[in-house]
């Protein structure tokens, strides 16, 4: 029996958003490969092996505790400094570590790009899935932490996979820019550390949105991790609801970068095998 033959026509698609979905969940194996790569490689050879992902976060914790919190006495909301710290960090860190890695997504599979079709999307994608092992992890730091504070996990809780949801796809959103721009400008993987460490400071990590003044806070919520901090902040530790204008104006951005880096994704990418 005369097995059918399967076809592949690559096409320039026309339009700003013309990305095949289909297609993408079609090379959903292709995909887990890359991310079970990007998870090896970060600790291949590594003496302590995924301990870092409990370490990072501690060392760093303590390090803003003793800064941030004794020293300059950063007022915390009410929250043992500690906590709050932490439960800032953990959705910072994933988000630094997702961007950071997405800005060599590209250039570092060169030899893929230029060989072989396959969304190209998937690359960016991958950075993005990995760090989401050593979230979770981490997340055993931050809930021990909660218990030996006393401080109770109210039904708030709930809702943190939709600040999860958030954050993975601002990451997403920044990471398909930085991926793209970095293919035709290299110096691009340079900035991303630089920008990554002001973006930190410019976060409500060491302080809360309350020392922002009103009359600025919807311009602070133009940083999108704003409102994911925020409201990751109020879902695990059950505290005041998170400021309605610094959330809005954060969600405003999310939904339309995510857009607008989707484009300019899809505009770069027909450059890519010619320019990597």
């Amino acid at each position: 029996m005369t097995r059918p033959v399967r076809r592949l026509v690559i096409e320039n698609r026309r339009g700003l958003l013309n990305i095949d979905w289909a297609e993408v969940w079609e090379h959903r194996e292709l995909l887990h490969t890359l991310v079970g790569r990007e998870i090896k490689l970060r600790y291949k050879q590594t003496a302590i092996g995924v301990s870092w992902v409990l370490l990072q976060p501690l060392v760093t914790m303590l390090i803003f505790t003793v800064i941030f919190g004794g020293l300059a006495k950063m007022p915390s909301d009410g929250v043992w400094y500690p906590v709050f710290a932490l439960t800032a960090l953990l959705p910072w860190t994933y988000f630094s570590q997702a961007v950071t890695r997405a800005g060599g997504a590209l250039v570092s599979n060169a030899n893929l790009v230029s060989k072989i079709y396959f969304p190209r999307i998937l690359l960016p994608l991958s950075t993005v899935i990995a760090p989401l092992v050593d979230f979770v992890l981490s997340l055993v730091l931050l809930f021990g932490l909660l218990l030996y504070a006393g401080i109770p996990v109210t039904w708030k809780l709930a809702t943190l996979p939709v600040f999860i949801l958030i954050a993975m796809i601002s990451a997403l959103g920044v990471s398909l820019v930085v991926s793209a721009t970095n293919v035709k400008y290299r110096d691009v993987g340079h900035a991303i550390p630089f920008v990554m460490q002001i973006w930190m400071f410019v976060s409500p990590i060491v302080y809360p949105v309350s020392l922002v003044p009103e009359q600025w806070r919807f311009l602070y919520g133009l940083n999108p991790m704003a409102g994911v901090i925020e409201g990751f902040r109020w879902a695990v530790l059950g505290q005041t609801a998170p400021d309605p204008t610094v959330m809005a104006a954060s969600f405003l951005v999310f939904v339309v970068f995510l857009f607008v880096s989707l484009v300019y994704f899809r505009q770069m990418e027909r450059q890519f095998a010619d320019v990597i």
